[in-house]
C-alpha cells in the first residue's frame, strides 16, 4: 500500500506551530499579570500594615511615623495607580491573546478533523483497489483453471 501523502500537511504544521507561539505569548502575558498584580497587593500590604502600626506607637512616636506614612502614601499611591493600568492593559491584552489562542486552536482542530477524515478516504480507496485486485486475480485464476479443465 502506498504511503498516505496529505496535500494540506503543511498548513497544519504551521498552524500548530503558530498556536504554539501564541500560546507562549500568553504564558508570558499571563506571568507578567501576575507579578503585577503581586506587586500592587504588596504595595497595599505594606501601606496597611504601616498604617495599622501609627496608633500603636507612643504620641511622641506617632507624629514622625504619620509624618513618614504621608510622605510615603503619596508616592505609593501613584505608583499604585500606574500598577492599576498596566494591570488593566495587560488584562486587555491578556483576554485578546486568549481568544487568538482558541481561534488558532479551532482552525488547527478543523485541519486535523480534514486530515482524519482524507486518511479514511484514502485507506478505503486503498482497500478497494485491493479488492479490485484481489477479485481480478481471482478470476484470472479461475478462468485459467476453466482453460485447462477443458
Amino acid at each position: 500500500m502506498r504511503r498516505f501523502v496529505w496535500r494540506l500537511q503543511r498548513v497544519l504544521d504551521v498552524k500548530t506551530k503558530e498556536e504554539q507561539i501564541k500560546r507562549t505569548e500568553l504564558f508570558r502575558l499571563t506571568e507578567q499579570l501576575a507579578a503585577r498584580r503581586g506587586e500592587l497587593l504588596m504595595r497595599q500590604r505594606i501601606l496597611q500594615d504601616l498604617l495599622a502600626e501609627i496608633p500603636r506607637d507612643s504620641s511622641a512616636e506617632r507624629l514622625g511615623a504619620q509624618e513618614f506614612f504621608l510622605r510615603r502614601v503619596a508616592v505609593d499611591d501613584e505608583r499604585i495607580r500606574k500598577l492599576q493600568e498596566e494591570i488593566s492593559a495587560l488584562d486587555v491584552r491578556h483576554r485578546e491573546k486568549t481568544a487568538e489562542v482558541l481561534a488558532a486552536r479551532r482552525s488547527k482542530e478543523g485541519l486535523e478533523k480534514l486530515r482524519v477524515q482524507a486518511k479514511e478516504e484514502y485507506i478505503r480507496e486503498q482497500e478497494r483497489l485491493e479488492q479490485n485486485e484481489l477479485d481480478e486475480n481471482t478470476t484470472i485464476a479461475f478462468a485459467r483453471n476453466e482453460e485447462s479443465n477443458r
